[in-house]
């Protein structure tokens, strides 16, 4: 354990690698040697817009948060884990006193310690300290590329299983086939969906949702010149009932409705296609403020609630459904880079695919050689 190099966001477009301490763990910490790490679209904003909401950057951050690794070294308190164990990083410490903590929804903690969330550094280094009840064992025949998918995955299974509630023989649209999204509709499938309908505005997206997990998609169609967003939102709707035979009660309702995108015009559309008595989980983060038909809300009775990373049991559940093989990860793979790469990575992901033309759902970086 002899340097730690990390890469390192300095301002807006402007990273470095640099050195920093290898860290020491506390009592109740362990060490773990990052391997993987995959890059989220909330690294992409902070590199481009140096913040996201009120977290802003303003002094130098190491960025990356969906990691796995190899334990480097334990706590003098630690008896579940081991130096050696390949672990998946749950990336936010908490303060595990507050009231939310204690309720059970620590994702809300006011003192979270979130990984490259300001003012925090991130795991895009050789060595990362983590709480080590935040150091999840992964089973043998899950990849340290696996265990750094946990991340994503379990903001999927805190959307789908936790807040969205979902049951076997229930049917779910998913707006926005980013990585997320993808993996809501996977969960969704695992968790014995009926229905796993794919909404976006790139065919290739919808093409390998098909593939992946949704039974069926839908394209949206173009904005009339002129046409309002509501307006157009409300005509979307309805062509997508048409086309897919929604219905706003029984068997051809949609039980539950997951926003990945953040887009205005999908939550319109969203609320139109939502059935009677169903849930509508926001996960996509767009813009602040936006216009919606809040008359649907309250003459459908929907119940609509944000999704904020995860919570008590997302990670566990997210291990177990890769572990089993009602979820696979490798096919959302499409770009690995080593770790003196990471600008190309993030040149990738920003631009949405690679040099070579190849469109980018997920890009995963090594740790330090």
């Amino acid at each position: 354990m002899a340097d730690n190099p990390s890469f390192v966001l300095q301002s807006i477009e402007k990273v470095v690698y640099e050195q920093r301490p290898v860290p020491e763990p506390g009592p109740n910490d362990v060490v773990v040697e990052v391997k993987k790490t995959g890059i989220c679209g909330s690294d992409v904003h902070y590199l481009v817009e140096g913040r996201i909401g009120d977290f802003i950057v303003e002094k130098p951050m190491v960025l990356g948060h969906e990691s796995a690794g190899i334990i480097s070294k334990v706590g003098s308190d630690v008896k579940h884990l081991k130096v050696g164990d390949r672990v998946a990083m749950e990336p936010g410490a908490t303060c595990k006193r507050c009231d939310l903590c204690k309720a059970g929804r620590y994702e809300l903690c006011a003192d979270i310690e979130f990984a490259a969330t300001p003012p925090y550094d991130g795991t895009l280094a050789r060595y990362y300290r983590l709480p080590s009840d935040l150091a999840y064992r992964l089973p043998d025949n899950l990849t340290l590329e696996d265990g750094a998918m946990m991340e994503p995955l379990s903001v999927g299974v805190h959307s789908v299983s936790n807040l969205g509630g979902l049951r076997t023989g229930q049917s779910v649209a998913v707006f926005g086939c980013g990585p997320v999204g993808l993996l809501c509709m996977a969960v969704a499938k695992a968790l014995g969906a009926s229905r796993v309908i794919a909404v976006d505005i790139v065919p290739q997206r919808l093409e390998f949702a098909k593939g992946y997990a949704a039974t069926e998609t839908y394209l949206p169609p173009k904005p009339l010149e002129g046409e309002s967003k509501i307006d157009y939102s409300r005509r979307n709707a309805e062509q997508m009932k048409k086309e897919l035979n929604i219905q706003d009660r029984g068997e051809r309702a949609v039980d539950l409705v997951i926003d990945a995108s953040g887009a205005e015009v999908s939550i319109q559309t969203a609320f139109y296609i939502v059935g009677a008595g169903g849930t509508f989980v926001q996960v996509g983060m767009g813009a602040p403020n936006i216009t919606i038909n809040i008359a649907l809300l309250s003459v459908k009775e929907v119940t609509y609630k944000g999704s904020f990373r995860y919570g008590p049991g997302d990670y566990a559940l997210a291990i177990s459904l890769a572990a089993s093989g009602k979820v696979e990860l490798k096919p959302l793979v499409s770009h690995r880079y080593a770790f003196n790469e990471a600008i190309t990575a993030f040149e990738a992901t920003r631009a949405g695919k690679s040099k070579d033309g190849k469109g980018v759902i997920k890009a995963i970086i090594s740790g330090p050689e």
